[in-house]
């Protein structure tokens, strides 16, 4: 009897926190948000868009859905806590956090990882990040013996990389024992050093590694464990982006992006196997 009481009291404490929790990611009510007021007066919510898979996928083979990736399905449950539309407005690299201070969007959906230099400016809505992987040849002995990244920081070791890209100073200071040969190409990654063997090793983005696998045979990766998808290396966390000092309005973002975390995963899984 008494563990049937324990029981029903725990199942009761687990249904209040689940209401609490559900509670807590109700939008503010009006007064609270001068930003939220406006978008449930308009009628609409206001989005950056640009493409970044597999965050934000654009679909331009037709079909019913143009958009996919967990930031179209945690905008969509803003849209729909809201009780309002979406209205996707055209972003680039270069405008899509000035839009925001100057108010033209709502916040910004073209996934943005978060920097330094960009909190001076924005505020932002974590749900995911990007981290590096490093690919060789299978059939690489100086690749093939390495059972960690760290063992590829070795002067025997060749690692290619992009001359220009995010990954070059990384790369000069994660692997500063090893040979470092720069590569100007069009490729998103030097895969045409490794196939020819002028180098052992190169970066890639965790979710750029499952595609590349795929189109490419004989490469392996490091780390191992989890095809790479678990990887910290240089990882940035990666959001959306809203206008700096609204806090009532990013709080309640954060917390339904927080009570989304499994599906925002599941989604951003599906769309590195299914689309890229």
């Amino acid at each position: 009897m008494r563990s049937k009481k324990c029981l029903t009291l725990l199942t009761s404490l687990i249904a209040a926190g689940l209401a609490s929790a559900a509670w807590a990611q109700e939008p503010p009510a009006p007064g609270q948000s001068p930003r939220i007021d406006n978008i449930r007066k308009s009628g609409v919510l206001r989005v950056g868009m640009l493409a970044n898979p597999p965050w934000l996928f654009e679909n331009t083979t037709g079909g019913s859905q143009r958009w996919e990736g967990p930031a179209w399905v945690l905008v969509n449950e803003y849209a729909k806590r809201l009780g309002v539309k979406i209205q996707e407005v055209a972003v680039s690299n270069d405008t899509k956090i000035p839009v925001l201070p100057t108010n033209q969007v709502d916040l910004t959906l073209a996934p943005v990882a978060e920097t330094p230099e960009r909190l001076a400016v924005v505020d932002f809505v974590l749900y995911s990040k990007q981290s590096l992987c490093m690919f060789g040849l299978a059939s690489n002995e100086r690749f093939a013996k390495a059972k960690s990244i760290d063992d590829l920081n070795d002067p025997s070791v060749t690692v290619a990389y992009l001359v220009g890209a995010a990954q070059e100073p990384w790369v000069k200071e994660r692997f500063a024992k090893a040979k470092q040969r720069g590569q100007i190409t069009s490729n998103v990654v030097p895969v045409d050093e490794i196939i020819a063997r002028r180098a052992d090793a190169a970066p890639v983005n965790t979710f750029a590694w499952i595609a590349l696998s795929r189109k490419v045979k004989g490469l392996a990766v490091l780390p191992k464990e989890n095809n790479c998808q678990d990887s910290n290396e240089k990882s940035q966390p990666v959001g959306l982006a809203v206008n700096k000092n609204e806090d009532v309005y990013r709080d309640w973002l954060r917390k339904v992006a927080d009570g989304m975390s499994g599906p925002l995963r599941t989604e951003e899984l599906r769309v590195i196997n299914d689309k890229m």
